[in-house]
């Protein structure tokens, strides 16, 4: 594990530790019974034409603030009328900007299947993602052993919510084709570099059955790299920074659609 991701893992854990003592499990177990069933996130993975999970994302680490302006129920409501299959929602706070109250403003807004993009590391996320209104969640391989993977999976699908499991390397996508992830997600950026290449996204796409719905991650900017990644297998793609840096992300996304 990379140093950044150790420390995003850390300080994760310490930020899930006060949670558990603003909102213990039981209040968060409290509300299940009167939530809405989970929209299905691989079946919107499933339909004709290029298939794009949008991603609101206001920084990262590796590039900064990505967007100054950041409406997120206004990019959530853009980015659907211009044709996303569905929504990531970027909820790390101190990384990335992102906050659990906008997977909320985004449920509000629109109708597709929205993603919990956060490192998860306790069953506790898998019930903050469920409560505020995500319908999938993000697995990690390079932050969980195979144990752990299988855990929380487990977890999701209990609570209703689909687990896209990502992958950076070659024994991170053997580990999750051994789980029971429903779609898995092959990172372009190398956590430990933050460099991107689409080359390796590719080889490894290659290897996922298309059943598991294989999801191209990162450095996706152009037409050309939409058509690539799905001649490679992609079901599916994640696109955020190509997004968000746009003045308009509608028109960016319909750009990528074609």
């Amino acid at each position: 594990m990379s140093d950044i991701l150790k420390t995003i893992a850390e300080r994760t854990r310490r930020r899930v530790a006060t949670a558990k003592l603003a909102v213990p499990v039981a209040m968060l177990e409290a509300h299940l019974e009167t939530l809405s069933p989970c929209r299905d996130f691989p079946a919107a993975l499933r339909g004709k034409g290029t298939r794009v999970i949008a991603e609101l994302k206001a920084a990262s680490p590796s590039k900064g603030v990505i967007r100054t302006d950041f409406p997120v129920a206004e990019l959530a409501r853009e980015l659907e009328l211009a044709g996303a299959a569905a929504l990531s929602v970027l909820t790390e706070p101190e990384f990335f900007r992102g906050r659990l109250e906008n997977l909320e403003l985004a449920r509000r807004e629109v109708r597709i299947p929205l993603l919990r993009k956060d490192f998860v590391v306790d069953e506790y996320q898998l019930l903050e993602a469920r409560v505020a209104g995500a319908d999938a969640v993000l697995l990690i391989a390079a932050l969980l052993t195979p144990e752990e993977l299988h855990r929380l999976t487990d977890r999701a699908h209990r609570l209703g919510l689909a687990v896209l499991g990502e992958a950076h390397d070659e024994a991170e996508l053997g580990m999750l084709l051994d789980s029971g992830v429903d779609m898995i997600g092959v990172n372009a950026r190398d956590l430990r570099t933050f460099r991107t290449d689409l080359a390796t996204t590719a080889r490894l796409l290659q290897r996922i059955p298309p059943e598991r719905l294989p999801v191209a991650e990162s450095a996706i900017r152009d037409r050309a790299d939409v058509r690539g990644m799905e001649a490679a297998g992609a079901a599916a793609l994640l696109v955020g920074e190509t997004l968000m840096r746009a003045p308009h992300p509608g028109m960016a996304l319909k750009g990528l659609l074609g």
